[in-house]
């Protein structure tokens, strides 16, 4: 069994000085640092989110989205949000760059001062695909009658991660990817490809798992 952790979550941006007080606010996290990249974060270390400056605009819908905790869809509106669609249990919204979000209203007492609710992410073989990362992280893969699996909160994950079933395939880069602790010959082993091995610019490894989902795998900090 691999032995890894969920270590936080990171969001690739045009504009850091447009999404960090959008996703700061939205998110109840405090933003810090003025260069590139910004990083949100509060006293829970894998709450934290790297904000990345990438040159590339977003191409399609994301298979990776955030789903948020909000008191109303109109303080997110306020924020520079905008509503891409209204259902019955959530409204989907794209923030200021494009990129999808989902809000689920709650009441004033229950709404927490983090609001990441879960995580969203698209795939052909859901099943096979949260079974898999229920493997590298030790823990169980559920599943619903509508053919949605996920993740229960675990091994650094903070949240619930939902793998939602869809027909198309992966065809361009998530823009929204996570990092993990952990051994990238672990993965590999179990099927994952090396997308960039760590080198002098990067002290990580980026992998893809069996859909083509980015990730960082990050060598376990060492015990004091």
């Amino acid at each position: 069994m691999t032995t890894a952790r969920f270590k936080d979550l990171c969001i690739d941006t045009r504009h850091p000085g447009v999404a960090a007080p959008f996703w700061s606010a939205a998110l109840g996290l405090r933003a810090e640092g003025d260069g590139a990249p910004a990083v949100l974060r509060d006293e829970v270390a894998e709450h934290t989110i790297w904000l990345n400056t990438v040159p590339e605009p977003k191409i399609g819908k994301n298979r990776v989205h955030l789903d948020l905790h909000t008191g109303s869809i109109e303080e997110l509106v306020d924020l520079g949000a905008t509503v891409v669609a209204t259902l019955p249990r959530w409204t989907v919204l794209a923030d200021p760059e494009g990129n999808e979000l989902c809000a689920f209203i709650r009441d004033v007492d229950d709404l927490p001062r983090y609001r990441l609710y879960e995580l969203s992410v698209d795939a052909a073989q859901p099943e096979r695909i949260a079974t898999w990362w229920a493997e590298r992280w030790n823990l169980q893969a559920h599943a619903d009658p509508d053919g949605f699996w996920w993740l229960d909160p675990g091994a650094g994950l903070p949240w619930e991660m939902v793998f939602a079933p869809v027909p198309e395939p992966k065809t361009a880069k998530n823009r929204v990817h996570w990092d993990v602790w952990g051994d990238p010959d672990d993965f590999l082993d179990a099927g994952a490809t090396l997308l960039r091995a760590k080198d002098d610019e990067i002290g990580w490894h980026v992998l893809a798992d069996p859909e083509g989902n980015e990730f960082c795998v990050f060598a376990p900090p060492r015990a004091s």
